[in-house]
């Protein structure tokens, strides 16, 4: 239910209370049952975190940054040069190469993480109509209700069809809604559902045609499963650079795994860099100018390379081993991630109990187990949709970031709990 979630955005004086993101609420509710981090008696499947450490294959981890005299001034809001060149380079050799246009460095800007970036795109978006599909990433919500110039209207995923959602389908809704713009996780935070290959080079056709901004969240952009990497982003579909209504958000958060420098980029057209420039400028100022130098070497192709091995062959493995348990706990699958690092749980086959998203994340708890429910994806800005059932209630985002050993004992404690409820619903206890 809705009031099982963080408190309402009632008023204390001049302030309002903001709701808490589904993953914030969920930590913040195992703080409270005794969670720190690093804690070997928890296991964390909540947080959209991965494992930071070297891993084989890898390029060597960073473990220290040098600060030069000119790193104690500020940065430009935009980003240092060196690294928004870094960027644009990367995008051009991997994904461009031999196409007429290509990413300068004027068609990136740097900030200071994910939210930071989405932050900057969403306040310099006009009075229009911005679509979002649900199921989404939790902090949509809040970004989505923050600026109140445009208005979000949601565009419903149909599990039973495995989340799919095709160009036609994606000009219907553009047309028949008025749309100039539309959000979304690619991968999809939390379904793994990915837009790629010819059907994403389709979505662009479309939105091209009608002149729909895309805004691509691509912060999973590495963990792709039975497609090559190289598929999986909209750079690699854009004709013209700056005139193709296309904008990439993406950062060294997850794909490069180091989410505690809290460093992204957009890349899209120098006139929407611009707008998200002015933005920079009253949200957050700029990212920290010496991690932003460290930053440059990690766009080495060699480096990227490394990383990407190591991800498919640590990760993948590890998608495995949890779609492997979940499934034989009861736990069903509307869709086998095709991207991310998570898998979106579907309880609707478990014991009495355990079949609402929230029930059965107070009850992990108890076995010191983190997962985010379900219902926090239902994206739902200003809770216009009040006091409405959430589609998503019957459902559990699960996060194989964590290193093996931990995944398999939250597995093994979550199995025991499933196990436990089961045999009570039998003896009728």
């Amino acid at each position: 239910m809705v009031e099982s979630r963080s408190p309402g955005k009632k008023s204390h004086g001049a302030f309002r209370s903001v709701p808490k993101t589904g993953v914030i609420y969920v930590m913040s509710e195992a703080a409270r049952q005794g969670y720190r981090p690093g804690d070997p008696g928890w296991t964390n499947l909540g947080q959209g975190q991965p494992e930071t450490g070297m891993l084989e294959h890898a390029a060597p981890r960073i473990d220290s940054v040098s600060i030069s005299e000119d790193d104690h001034e500020y940065s430009p809001v935009t980003g240092i040069w060196e690294l928004r060149e870094a960027v644009a380079n990367h995008y051009n050799r991997r994904y461009r190469r031999g196409m007429a246009s290509q990413y300068s460095a004027e068609n990136v800007a740097i900030s200071g993480g994910g939210r930071t970036a989405l932050s900057r795109l969403a306040a310099a978006l006009g009075p229009i109509n911005l679509g979002h599909f649900l199921p989404d990433y939790t902090a949509y919500e809040e970004l989505l209700d923050l600026f109140r110039l445009f208005n979000p209207i949601p565009i419903l995923l149909d599990p039973r069809r495995g989340y799919a959602f095709g160009a036609g389908e994606l000009e219907d809704e553009i047309k028949g809604r008025g749309l100039s713009a539309i959000l979304l996780s690619n991968p999809c935070n939390p379904t793994g559902k990915l837009v790629g290959g010819d059907e994403l080079g389709q979505w662009l056709r479309v939105a091209r045609e009608l002149e729909c901004s895309m805004i691509f969240d691509e912060f999973y952009s590495h963990y792709v499963w039975g497609k090559r990497v190289e598929e999986a982003t909209a750079a690699r579909y854009v004709e013209d650079v700056d005139r193709d209504p296309a904008v990439i958000v993406n950062g060294l958060t997850k794909s490069w795994r180091y989410p505690g420098w809290r460093l992204s980029w957009t890349v899209g057209p120098k006139k929407v860099i611009e707008r998200v420039a002015s933005a920079g400028s009253f949200l957050d100022g700029g990212a920290a100018r010496p991690l932003q130098r460290a930053a440059v070497k990690l766009l080495d192709d060699g480096i990227t390379d490394a990383e990407i091995c190591a991800i498919r062959q640590r990760f993948s493995a590890k998608r495995q081993m949890m779609i492997e348990r979940l499934r034989a706990m009861g736990i069903k699958l509307d869709l086998p991630a095709q991207g991310t690092f998570y898998v979106w749980g579907n309880l609707s086959d478990l014991p009495p109990g355990l079949r609402d998203g929230m029930d059965f994340f107070k009850q992990a708890l108890q076995r010191q187990v983190i997962c985010v429910p379900g219902e926090f994806f239902d994206v739902n800005p200003g809770q216009r949709r009040a006091n409405r059932y959430s589609r998503f209630k019957g459902y559990v985002r699960f996060s194989f970031g964590p290193p093996q050993a931990e995944l398999e004992a939250g597995l093994d404690r979550l199995e025991a709990m499933i196990v436990s409820a089961r045999e009570s619903a039998l003896t009728g206890a």
